[in-house]
């Protein structure tokens, strides 16, 4: 096998693994956004049919998962690993939503940018012979969300119009060396970025300068100019961290308003809907990349894309302690096949 390292940071699949499939499943503020029809399954309450916020994304995970592999005809069996994570303490969304499906699980903590960080774990697994099949999953639910860094939803405190609203939603993916019309090329792990934010109502600036650093070291390792990708699409940096990316990309040089969108602006309609500044959360990204990003790529309309989910690393006691907000960025290349 060839050398697939490349650059300082990145990446290059000899054999580049598939997408094969993904699912979507969302609350019913998300369904009433923008992308409310693209997704697979929209229920018309938060909590899911459970008792907690915390069971409800656990269901939602079970439905995501389940949806994608019932769409190419697969058994739960026939996955080798599933990697997955969510923003609650132990994953515990992940491992109660997961464990009946016996698939060996590699749990993943990276905030909001576990999506990429799942997938191009999975990518890795596949290309490397080390499975058939592996799947990559995630979640996040506002009502858990903010209770697990915040304030409980009862608690009635008013949000700044900094803050992102965390969305409501499991993305599911399926990848294996064959079949499928997007392989993922390489990507980039992203490493601690930390500005000394501590604004935790401001994900974006919190976040904004990762995706920097790892969009530049992308760029660098694979020797590509903005305008090689159709499309550079951060996970939740929403309106504030959108601009703050913009800025700093262009003090290294780089002008990729043109190629860059997030998918915190995507989903929501945030004059319509009150959101601030935009969407965040695990399953931001995540059910943007399968409603969204992908039927583009799968139609051949985008050719070459890359997703750079974003992560802010705090939780409740580094941030009653007077801790900054370090920020992680881990991008995938996405390709037409």
């Amino acid at each position: 096998m060839m050398n697939q390292m490349v650059g300082e940071q990145s990446v290059e699949f000899e054999n580049a693994p598939r997408i094969i499939s993904s699912a979507s499943v969302v609350g019913p503020k998300e369904g009433e956004g923008p992308l409310g029809g693209a997704f697979d399954l929209v229920c018309d309450e938060a909590e899911f049919g459970e008792d907690t916020w915390e069971k409800a994304e656990s269901t939602m995970q079970k439905e995501a998962l389940q949806t994608a592999i019932g769409k190419v005809h697969l058994k739960s069996c026939q996955i080798r690993y599933l990697f997955g994570g969510d923003l609650l303490a132990q994953l515990i969304a992940t491992s109660f939503g997961n464990g009946d499906t016996e698939i060996p699980l590699f749990g993943l903590y990276g905030a909001c940018s576990t999506c990429g960080e799942s997938l191009m774990l999975s990518a890795m697994t596949v290309a490397g012979g080390y499975a058939d099949y592996a799947a990559a999953i995630t979640s996040s639910h506002f009502g858990s969300a903010e209770k697990e860094f915040r304030f409980p939803l009862g608690y009635g405190n008013q949000r700044p119009l900094s803050a992102t609203w965390t969305v409501t939603g499991s993305g599911a993916f399926l990848l294996s060396a064959r079949g499928g019309h997007v392989r993922v090329r390489g990507a980039t792990p992203g490493k601690i970025v930390d500005m000394g934010v501590r604004d935790n109502m401001n994900m974006g600036a919190c976040m904004a300068p990762a995706a920097q650093d790892t969009i530049c070291q992308n760029l660098k390792d694979f020797h590509f100019r903005p305008e090689d990708y159709d499309k550079i699409i951060t996970g939740d940096l929403g309106e504030i961290g959108r601009h703050i990316l913009l800025d700093l990309m262009a003090e290294k040089g780089y002008d990729i308003s043109e190629q860059h969108m997030d998918c915190g602006l995507e989903i929501y309609d945030k004059e319509k809907q009150d959101t601030h500044a935009g969407g965040s959360g695990c399953g931001c990204s995540a059910v943007v990349l399968a409603a969204m990003i992908l039927p583009q790529i799968e139609a051949g309309i985008w050719k070459r894309v890359l997703f750079v989910p974003t992560g802010a690393l705090l939780s409740k006691v580094s941030f009653n302690e007077g801790q900054t907000v370090p920020g992680i960025a881990h991008a995938v290349i996405l390709e037409h096949v």
